[in-house]
């Protein structure tokens, strides 16, 4: 037996299915409100105050990504279950902007699609649709699928064939979300239900679907060491958010080895929400960034490290010792200028240095330094 804030779960051996785990709790939390599934986060009040009282009862997370998101912006909630933090988001992005929801969960479907119309009429704009699939595969749109195999039902090992064939189309040709269309992909406690084996796939499909310079950022349980084999077999502590939790030094890792650059903690909770086995459990939000289209990579252009520390390493290799003079690529300094970056470097101007060096030549011809 295992104590969680007092209350005591039976452990469970064997090997777990995950999605069903997941799909048979959340199912009945669309249905009714489900305590242990929440860890407590302040929501701003001005956008909460739009949302309906069964969404905010219904819903279930760690964190508010959305407080990340800017005004004309396209983003996608990654788990978005009954659509709070879509329609939290639709009133930052504005009309301008655009809100995609992704979920398998029908329940929690029914619930987000339950008030599409009502919102957009207090918004006074539509800017968000939601679209059923799972968040591991973003090229499949099950919506789409079970329309096809409503028309031509599976009944035999040759339409098996056919059905994986038509898979294979509807990604190709219908894809749930496009590559490169999003500029910020979020997800509240969603990403630790995703099964271990899933995971790569996961990650490389946030990087594919965002525009290059876009980000995803993420509010996540995570653990101060790693879970051990008997809770990740148990279904009650997986599909509440804990079995799957990523560990703590890990989560920006995994970020990292899928291609995005400038991860960072943007927030941690100081007390854990759970502890599990001597096991601590806090939310985390993070971010991180996907790379531009590289170009200008020859060492061209020279920064100074402002500091306060005194060296840094970037995510490409480059190291920075503050006050000193690095020379750098093009495409690097026009990464240094953004978010998260931006204000850490004084950018030295080319006509510096070619005086600089003018003057250098002069003095070791012989002449008079200028």
């Amino acid at each position: 037996m295992s104590e969680t804030n007092g209350n005591l779960i039976q452990i469970q051996s064997g090997n777990l299915n995950v999605d069903q785990a997941v799909r048979n709790r959340y199912s009945g939390a669309a249905q009714e409100r489900e305590a242990a599934l929440c860890c407590p986060v302040n929501y701003d009040q001005q956008y909460l105050d739009k949302v309906p009282e069964e969404i905010i009862e219904r819903d279930y997370g760690c964190g508010d990504p959305s407080k990340y998101v800017s005004a004309g912006e396209t983003v996608l909630d990654l788990g978005s279950g009954g659509g709070k933090i879509c329609y939290i988001s639709a009133q930052i992005v504005g009309e301008a902007g655009h809100v995609i929801g992704v979920d398998c969960n029908l329940e929690m479907l029914g619930l987000a699609r339950k008030y599409q119309a009502e919102m957009a009429e207090k918004l006074g704009y539509d800017v968000v649709s939601f679209r059923r699939g799972k968040i591991e595969d973003l090229k499949l749109d099950l919506d789409l699928l079970e329309e096809r195999l409503q028309s031509k039902p599976v009944s035999s090992s040759s339409d098996w064939l056919e059905t994986q064939e038509l898979i294979e189309s509807l990604r190709k040709e219908h894809p749930l979300v496009v590559e490169n269309s999003v500029d910020v992909v979020v997800s509240n406690c969603v990403l630790n239900l995703v099964s271990k084996e899933k995971r790569r796939e996961l990650f490389e499909e946030i990087f594919r679907v965002l525009k290059p310079g876009g980000r995803a950022v993420i509010s996540d349980i995570t653990s101060d060491v790693d879970v051990p084999l008997e809770l990740q077999n148990d279904a009650t502590l997986w599909s509440g958010c804990i079995s799957g939790a990523f560990r703590e030094d890990e989560f920006l890792q995994v970020f990292e080895e899928a291609g995005f650059y400038g991860c960072e903690i943007l927030e941690r909770q100081s007390a854990p929400w759970m502890t599990v086995q001597g096991i601590e459990f806090r939310s985390m939000t993070v971010c991180a960034y996907k790379p531009e289209i590289e170009s200008g990579l020859d060492p061209s252009e020279t920064v100074i490290y402002k500091g306060p520390w005194k060296e840094v390493v970037d995510d490409n290799g480059n190291r920075l010792i503050r006050g000193q003079r690095t020379t750098i690529s093009e495409n690097a300094l026009d990464r240094y200028t953004k978010a998260p970056y931006e204000g850490d470097l004084i950018s030295v101007d080319p006509s510096d240095l070619q005086s600089k060096n003018s003057d250098n030549a002069c003095c070791s011809s012989g002449g008079s330094c200028c």
